[in-house]
């Protein structure tokens, strides 16, 4: 890694983040983007906004067309999935098969590679995707579907704080690879996340939310830890799928106060 690299903040770190965890169309170089590695993550609550916001664009649009707001809510979820590729969702089945599928660390991990669902997978992102869904349409019909960008954005700090926290479980895998980002890192990676979710969910859903997703991303990580011996990519997806769903909770009590 060159002096460069080691600069908290880089100009190409949301490029970066955006090319690791969105299909959007964006121009990276590969060779520069790895050599950042986790450096870059502090950036990955941007690139969630980026997404986000996208998303809400495309209710807005679906909107447009007369569409019924069960149909805009659909839309916004929909792109929301689309534009990560499903990366996060992939994480959550990963790791509840994995966790709870299995009684030592060794299966736990084989079963989180293998690329069949099991049961608890299925369970897990079945059940989430009803929540968000649920939560979508209840902002969609209070008229507060841009709270969904703050959402977006904060739900992706627990990724950063976990990678920074525990060691990697894995010898190999993405969370690997990328790095362990340093404590600086993690820290800009919160208040980049409470900065978006201040301008875009307001102050009551982002109070909540942070004290929420800190203690429910401490849980995961501590079961983590006990079961697998660490953090992988999957527990990653897992945290950020779990935190958006309590974020977007605490949107839809901020919002029907």
């Amino acid at each position: 890694m060159s002096l460069g690299d080691k600069h908290i903040i880089q100009g190409n770190d949301i490029l970066f983040a955006l090319g690791f965890l969105s299909r959007l169309p964006v121009q990276v170089n590969t060779e520069a983007a790895q050599a950042r590695g986790a450096a870059a993550a502090w950036a990955y609550p941007v690139a969630g906004a980026v997404i986000g916001f996208i998303a809400v664009l495309a209710g807005a649009l679906a909107g447009l067309l007369a569409l019924p707001e069960y149909a805009v809510s659909a839309v916004i979820l929909a792109t929301l999935i689309m534009l990560s590729g499903a990366l996060h969702e992939d994480g959550l089945a990963d790791a509840f098969d994995g966790l709870w599928g299995a009684y030592d660390a060794e299966n736990r991990l084989l079963i989180m590679k293998d690329s069949r669902v099991g049961t608890y997978g299925v369970l897990a992102l079945g059940l989430t995707l009803i929540t968000k869904f649920a939560l979508i349409h209840a902002l969609v019909s209070s008229g507060a579907a841009l709270s969904i960008v703050g959402v977006a954005a904060l739900s992706r700090a627990p990724m950063v704080m976990i990678m920074s926290a525990i060691p990697n479980a894995r010898r190999d895998g993405i969370s690997r690879n990328v790095g362990r980002p340093q404590t600086e890192t993690a820290l800009l990676a919160i208040i980049a996340g409470i900065s978006i979710s201040f301008l875009f969910s307001g102050p009551l859903a982002m109070l909540h939310g942070v004290v929420l997703i800190t203690c429910a991303s401490a849980v995961l990580a501590y079961v983590a830890q006990q079961k697998i011996g660490g953090q992988t990519g999957d527990i990653l997806g897992a945290s950020q799928q779990i935190s958006e769903v309590i974020l977007l909770a605490t949107c839809v009590t901020a919002f029907a106060v």
